[in-house]
């Protein structure tokens, strides 16, 4: 009697999707080499994410979900709202130029998956609205000033693009790149305090 494979799940499904992303790229993958690789025919995976384009938003949703869970996090936990800020910046950087150096690969094919996704829209939404909630609970104890947040916290994530865009990975692994990042943070707070 042949072993049973487990059963096709949506999960299963993604890690798939990285494998053969990472090994053809994303202009060559399709949904009948995914269900190739599972086992199962290309009607299976539709069951799960009905076009190729949900299957891809999908695997971006699960590349970025983890870091915005862990930035939510730092803003949620409340403290000092400078040292919070700082802080999500600089977790936001490593956490971006690590998934980088370990699995450059992968990373190079979600740059290419991201470039009009709405997936990464969303995601961009959500981390402005984390810098927003940090910038208001900086107004409201005194700490920044701004007339508005949002745009502030905009301006920030704009100020910082170097650390945190995909278009910057190369510099990431300069040797000054962290020490560049504290200072540009120390300017932007600097500009933000009462």
């Amino acid at each position: 009697m042949a072993p049973s494979s487990p059963p096709l799940t949506a999960e299963r499904i993604l890690e798939a999707t990285e494998e053969v992303l990472r090994r053809h790229g994303p202009a060559k993958a399709t949904v009948v080499d995914v269900a190739r690789a599972l086992g199962v025919s290309h009607g299976s995976v539709y069951r799960h994410f009905r076009t190729k384009a949900a299957l891809r938003q999908a695997v971006t949703r699960r590349w970025l979900d983890p870091t915005e869970r862990l930035l939510a996090g730092i803003v949620a936990r409340g403290g000092d709202p400078e040292a919070r800020l700082r802080e999500w910046f600089v977790t936001l950087f490593e956490v971006k130029r690590d998934k980088a150096g370990a699995d450059p690969e992968l990373f190079a094919t979600y740059m290419e998956l991201t470039d009009a996704d709405d997936a990464v829209s969303a995601h961009l939404a959500e981390l402005n609205g984390q810098l927003t909630d940090v910038v208001r609970a900086g107004v409201e104890a005194g700490v920044f000033v701004t007339g508005d947040p949002a745009g502030t916290a905009h301006v920030l994530f704009l100020a910082t693009g170097a650390f945190h865009d995909p278009g910057h990975v190369r510099e990431w692994a300069n040797p000054g790149v962290r020490a560049e990042l504290d200072a540009v943070l120390d300017l932007l707070l600097r500009g933000l305090r009462a």
